[in-house]
């Protein structure tokens, strides 16, 4: 499943997304505009925005507020990709050099601020108290996230529900946003609304653990970042955890002293484990049960080429390979 084939159906209000963000990244700071220009062009998926896109549309919305709000969904998200990095050390991103690597990390962190702050005022703009609502609380949430994958950090002891915990708050709880804010915009009744939310909720849930089965399996030309970035900061992620709850007294002790100590000295070692054990295995069945279950939400939706496009997400969330 290629990402073009439900992109196809929103091409043109992606353009109309793409020009709201060149225009709202506007300001009379130049390294305020140099820096948001390089993460926002940087080759995202635009998952997030295309979210709203979609769920709008199978809601039958014909006016223009889903393109602002698609692009706030994508301001906020680079915003956390900035600070994420920073956070991280990270250096690549994309393929690329990351703005912190390209700039520093305190220009990296003001403008992330700038980003937030600009996505409020387009929220604003939309005067629905609603959708502020939905936005504040997910931004709200996201910031408890990060703070939750900081503590975890160095942890081997994280079991996997404190795992999908953060990945609920972290990554999930955009997802659900914008696909929550384009059934708001459309006019949903609760019932609907919620539907979408849920459908969001576990299409990021997957998204992110197929992210995390990448980090141990993905071509560093696909991916765009080196393999083993999440065991070098010393991240417990599903693969590493079922490791330590199923595999052998010393693929367990390969793999905490990685966690704790960080670092790529026993990747190895860890690699190794993680394929003997079948630990890839077992979170892409993870991902795939969430991306059924974000199908399953949105079945009384009605049939639509944008449903069906929602459908076609969860195929690709789970089958991508970057």
């Amino acid at each position: 499943m290629r990402k073009q084939q439900f992109y196809k159906l929103i091409e043109s209000d992606m353009q109309a997304v793409d020009a709201v963000i060149r225009r709202s990244l506007h300001s009379e700071v130049v390294l305020v505009r140099q820096v948001a220009e390089y993460i926002v062009q940087s080759g995202g998926k635009r998952l997030r925005p295309a979210l709203v896109l979609l769920a709008a549309g199978a809601l039958g919305y014909r006016g223009r507020h889903h393109h602002e709000l698609a692009a706030v969904i994508e301001f906020i998200h680079t915003a956390t990709l900035l600070h994420d990095d920073v956070v991280d050390d990270s250096d690549l991103r994309r393929g690329r050099e990351t703005a912190n690597a390209m700039f520093g990390n305190a220009a990296s962190v003001l403008v992330g601020d700038f980003l937030y702050s600009r996505a409020f005022q387009m929220m604003v703009g939309v005067n629905d108290m609603r959708v502020m609502q939905v936005l504040s609380d997910a931004t709200n949430v996201i910031a408890e996230g990060e703070v939750l994958q900081l503590m975890n950090c160095h942890n081997a002891d994280v079991d996997e529900q404190g795992y999908l915990q953060v990945i609920r708050y972290k990554t999930a709880k955009l997802f659900e946003a914008a696909a929550q804010l384009g059934a708001i915009i459309g006019g949903a009744g609760p019932i609907v609304e919620q539907a979408l939310a849920t459908y969001g909720a576990h299409l990021g849930t997957a998204f992110q653990l197929i992210d995390d089965v990448l980090d141990y399996s993905g071509a560093e030309v696909e991916t765009g970042k080196h393999l083993g970035d999440d065991l070098a900061e010393g991240k417990p992620t599903l693969p590493l955890i079922f490791v330590l709850q199923n595999g052998s007294s010393e693929q367990a002790a390969s793999v905490r002293r990685a966690i704790e100590h960080g670092g790529r000295d026993d990747l190895p070692l860890v690699l190794a484990a993680i394929r003997a054990t079948g630990a890839l295995d077992y979170a892409r069945q993870k991902a795939t049960l969430e991306a059924e279950c974000a199908a399953a939400a949105i079945e009384d939706v009605p049939a639509s080429q944008y449903r069906d496009s929602l459908l076609e997400l969860c195929a690709f969330a789970v089958a991508r390979t970057h």
